[in-house]
């Protein structure tokens, strides 16, 4: 099972490798990692995207609340949450396929940020599913290059990860 693990660290020199190699030492994966300092630049809020059943997630939790660092984690795939990814994708645009690709980023609501004679740079926004949709329905051979930050996310209504 898919887990969105959220959690609120010291912004420190060396956190991010300790939480990293936390993952590498158990041999569990991680698909996706964001970080960035929040509001209080004393802290930093990391985004995992890992692989596995509750009770392995439930053991990384614990793992993760033993590093010194760590101030909070949470599970935001346990309750109602928004997750967005950004994606640059580089496709060649040329003759015929420079209105269908300016067709497709508005029907994937991207934006075009960057034009060429051959190639167009797309930005698109949304869950993961939604930008592995966009490269699916584009033809292979015109995607040229693709740029993905990770996931972000966050619990809905009431729900904060705040010390």
């Amino acid at each position: 099972m898919r887990h969105v693990i959220s959690l609120l660290l010291e912004n420190e020199a060396g956190a991010l490798s300790r939480v990293s190699g936390l993952f590498s030492a158990r041999a569990y994966n991680i698909e996706s990692l964001t970080v960035a300092p929040t509001e209080d630049a004393s802290m930093s809020r990391m985004t995992i995207i890992t692989r596995g059943s509750d009770d392995v997630v439930e053991q990384i939790t614990k793992q993760l609340n033993k590093l010194v660092e760590v101030v909070k984690v949470v599970d935001l795939s346990e309750s109602g949450h928004l997750e967005r990814e950004l994606m640059l994708a580089k496709v060649r645009a040329v003759g015929k396929d420079r209105e269908e690709m300016k067709r497709m980023a508005d029907i994937f609501r991207g934006n075009i940020i960057d034009v060429t004679d051959s190639s167009y740079v797309v930005e698109l926004t949304g869950n993961s599913g939604k930008l592995d949709a966009f490269l699916g329905a584009i033809d292979a051979s015109l995607i040229l290059e693709t740029v993905r930050t990770g996931v972000c996310g966050i619990g809905r209504g009431d729900r904060i990860l705040k010390i």
